[in-house]
């Protein structure tokens, strides 16, 4: 019998290879063909920093930055292909696809240069987009790897030209997620192997909310948009909030439909509000709604406490009665969304309970509409009862 791993030829009666140990019996590794986006992470001058370092001190600095590695990439739903040295390769989208893959790789990658700049090192990445063969079960005996293509090693081109402390992507990453990326084109690169020089951007920051891309005109959904146009006249008529969620596979147009009836109840004199619930993250629950309220106060992801907790201060001080306003110490901690379920008389700026919440959010609609307001784009992969406790009172008002 032949080893399917090294070709060894072993007796009938074995069941594992005696010159490697796979099994015999192992059925074929399945590939496929699927579109990922593959992130390369590399330590900046490792090598020179490690030449006199000493070798246990090598080890516990290496160890540091991979567990970090691995924590993050995990976190935003990857799977960590290989360490080599002080590199790293992830692969997003497989074995398990999601509708937002490309966004999640140079997420990942961010927060693995943030985590790689607390440990005192610098690290330069890469994510590339596009289709390669994967293997269906990660890490299976036969010892080949999760996902092989050109997209690996354009990735791996790309890593190499990135400066210190940042991330490039190429130009399919780019377009998959330049409505919550935002970039700076560079120059070209020339990579080895390559007949034509690689376009690549560089990235400047994540947003909390993707930016609206222009639409063409919407065929083929008149009986979805029509219903949506239902229940949004009944409840504007009735003063009653209604739930709707849409249901589908990735890419069949559930936002593209939500950016439609949004545009129409807006252009009717509705104000849209939008939040966004990611399935990764801390901030699932609430993250929508403190999204809103970061954008109305136009509150940014990089500002600081003190300024963010006057923003905070000054959008409640408009929007609610003088009664209603409670100065907190200078001291206090700024949070926009509290989890916390308790109902105070009044509303801080240092906290907006739930109670709060459902009263600040409907006098912010009036600066746009005189009496409708739409959320949109509740994009709730999960999340608590408390989120849609928050809607009954808006919808009143």
């Amino acid at each position: 019998m032949r080893c399917g791993r090294c070709g060894e030829e072993n007796p009938e009666r074995a069941r594992f290879c005696l010159a490697c140990g796979a099994p015999l019996d192992a059925e074929p590794v399945k590939q496929e063909r699927k579109l990922v986006s593959v992130l390369f992470v590399d330590l900046v001058d490792f090598t020179r920093r490690s030449d006199r370092a000493d070798p246990e001190d090598v080890r516990d600095t290496l160890r540091a930055y991979q567990s970090a590695a691995q924590e993050r990439i995990d976190h935003f739903g990857g799977t960590m292909e290989k360490f080599i040295g002080d590199a790293v390769m992830a692969v997003f989208g497989a074995p398990v696809s999601h509708g937002d893959d490309a966004e999640r790789a140079v997420r990942a990658g961010l927060a693995i240069l943030d985590a790689v700049a607390a440990l005192k090192l610098e690290a330069r990445a890469a994510v590339n987009s596009g289709e390669a063969v994967v293997t269906v079960t990660s890490g299976s005996p036969t010892g080949e790897a999760l996902a092989m293509g050109d997209v690996v090693n354009t990735a791996s081109r790309l890593q190499t030209t990135a400066g210190a402390g940042t991330l490039v992507v190429g130009e399919e990453t780019y377009r998959l997620t330049r409505s919550a990326i935002t970039y700076r084109p560079v120059s070209a690169v020339e990579a080895k192997g390559k007949e034509e020089p690689l376009r690549a951007w560089l990235t400047i920051a994540a947003g909390s909310v993707a930016r609206p891309r222009p639409d063409i005109e919407m065929v083929g959904r008149d009986r979805e948009l029509t219903l949506l146009a239902s229940i949004w006249e009944g409840a504007t008529s009735d003063r009653h909030p209604h739930l709707v969620t849409v249901l589908g596979p990735p890419g069949i147009g559930k936002s593209r439909l939500q950016r439609e009836f949004s545009g129409r109840v807006h252009a009717a004199g509705a104000a849209v509000m939008r939040g966004r619930c990611l399935p990764y993250g801390e901030r699932a629950a609430y993250g929508a709604f403190t999204q809103m309220l970061r954008i109305i106060a136009e509150i940014y992801e990089n500002d600081p406490a003190d300024s963010a907790r006057a923003k905070l201060s000054a959008l409640i001080t408009k929007h609610l009665p003088a009664n209603e306003v409670e100065r907190p110490p200078a001291t206090s901690r700024c949070s926009p969304a509290s989890a916390s379920t308790s109902q105070p008389s009044t509303v801080t700026t240092s906290s907006l309970p739930l109670e709060g919440c459902s009263r600040v959010l409907p006098r912010i609609g009036r600066r746009y509409s005189s009496s409708k307001t739409c959320i949109g784009r509740m994009r709730a992969f999960w999340t608590s009862s408390n989120i849609w406790r928050l809607m009954p009172e808006t919808y009143r008002s």
